[in-house]
């Protein structure tokens, strides 16, 4: 597809964490399987004993510390990620003996957390994170299978997958010099062309998308004030202990304005992404292991500078249209791109967020996504144990930290003086995914993953 046709709503997704890739895309998967059993003929189902779910790649070699196992026996209990209640991934992983019923045809499937087997890491599917849903007869042979493919930001196709069929946009665009050149020829703002095209594409009014918006940052704000309020170690043999609550209490200690208001901003994106390492309830911004950059700044604007809701909005729009541009041309996924393209599209699309939010025309909003994400160029994704907890948690206060200094940095100097490219800057993150080793790609076989010392 030579434009973007991605709805607002299926790039920012409410679900628990801690990873859309390994956690909200199995889940769905998982989710998708059972329906489609659904639907097999009588006699097949009536020899239909029990389902098996194999994991491939970066889900298998990270999937318990990711929360794979107990994201996919969740989906095919029929749970929506968006309806998640809070806890039950570690419920789940916490009642691993524990024999689940399933209904097919009248009749009843077994299955457990041990029919959730750790594959291959290598393998030949064309997506690394990789998942075979069986359906088994009572001697263990496969009556039915289908391969899944989680390809980021909670994204899933199969075999045979084709794209959600929508309206056409208003305004068609596939890169940043594109959408540009429309808010040039149209002398609109990088929101109303969004606004635009979300209506078309999806049939929503305007008061709805709105509504949708306004959930989203509310979920958002929730996500902080939850993380803020956690204390103890987070799960997993790290014992990693949450720091949110205690960055929060050293910014209010502080006097001085510009060190106050990073020490909030850091605990703000703490306080998100350990409560996605929980297992809690987050916004995909655009991945579960980015959601903590995002929700910092969005919570900086309404509760530190006091930025109107209908400001952050607009600006959450202009985030939007990075991160489309950065998916369509490149990738989200840490398991195809590295973490350049989680956190590092997170801090692009904040810093466009915030650029916005404060009144900059489009041009400003453009350069302060691009100089944000350039400086993430290369990052690996390398979470030590499997866990989204080490680097991840500090490196999502570090994006947001980014979001702001490049929106600084942007609004600085003339917009004309600017030389790179958002688009540039994308591609660069694209050959540099290519090139990059696969065990700097979300295995846990590489870079901090294998030098720091878990135990």
């Amino acid at each position: 597809m030579p434009y973007i046709t991605t709805s607002l709503f299926s790039l920012f997704k409410i679900g628990p964490g801690p990873s859309s890739s390994h956690t909200i895309g199995p889940m769905k998967a998982g989710k998708l399987f059972v329906e489609v059993c659904s639907g097999l003929p009588r006699e097949l189902l009536a020899q239909a004993a029990r389902m098996r779910v194999r994991l491939f790649g970066s889900l298998s070699a990270t999937g318990e510390g990711h929360g794979t196992d107990a994201a996919v026996l969740a989906g095919l209990l029929g749970t929506k990620p968006e309806d998640c209640p809070p806890g039950l991934l570690p419920r789940l992983n916490a009642e691993k003996g524990t024999e689940y019923r399933i209904e097919l045809g009248g009749r009843p499937v077994m299955v457990s957390l041990a029919d959730i087997v750790h594959d291959s890491i290598i393998h030949a599917y064309p997506y690394s994170n990789a998942l075979v849903a069986e359906l088994l007869d009572g001697e263990g042979e496969v009556l039915f299978e289908r391969a899944y493919y989680s390809v980021g930001g909670g994204f899933v196709q199969w075999d045979g997958w084709q794209a959600p069929e929508f309206g056409e946009p208003v305004y068609k665009y596939g890169s940043m010099t594109e959408l540009r050149n429309i808010v040039r020829a149209e002398g609109l703002n990088i929101y109303e062309i969004m606004l635009a095209n979300e209506m078309a594409m999806t049939g929503a009014t305007r008061p709805q998308i709105i509504d949708g918006l306004n959930e989203i940052l509310d979920r958002m704000e929730q996500s902080v004030e939850a993380g803020l309020q956690g204390s103890g170690c987070l799960p997993g043999p790290l014992k990693v202990e949450r720091k949110a609550h205690m960055l929060h209490r050293r910014a209010h200690s502080l006097n001085a304005a510009p060190g106050k208001f990073l020490a909030a901003l850091n605990s703000y994106a703490f306080a998100a992404s350990e409560e996605n390492a929980s297992g809690g309830v987050i916004v995909t911004a655009p991945t579960c292991g980015a959601s903590g950059v995002m929700p910092a700044l969005v919570y900086a604007m309404r509760h530190d500078m006091h930025v109107g809701d209908r400001a952050i909005r607009e600006g959450f729009l202009a985030a939007a249209a990075v991160g489309f541009i950065a998916k369509h041309n490149a990738s989200i996924a840490g398991a195809e791109v590295g973490c350049q393209g989680e956190i590092g599209v997170a801090s692009a699309m904040a810093a466009a967020m915030f650029t916005d939010a404060l009144g900059n025309p489009s041009r400003y909003v453009e350069n302060a996504a691009e100089v944000a994400l350039e400086h993430h160029l290369g990052i690996t994704c390398d979470p030590v144990g499997g866990y989204v907890q080490i680097p991840c948690i500090e490196r999502n206060a570090m994006g947001a930290v980014k979001a702001f200094n490049a929106s600084l940095i942007s609004t600085g100097v003339s917009p004309e003086s600017q030389r790179v490219s958002l688009d540039a800057a994308i591609a660069a993150m694209a050959e540099t995914g290519r090139e990059m080793s696969s065990k700097f790609k979300e295995t846990s076989l590489g870079g901090l993953a294998v030098s720091a010392v878990t135990c």
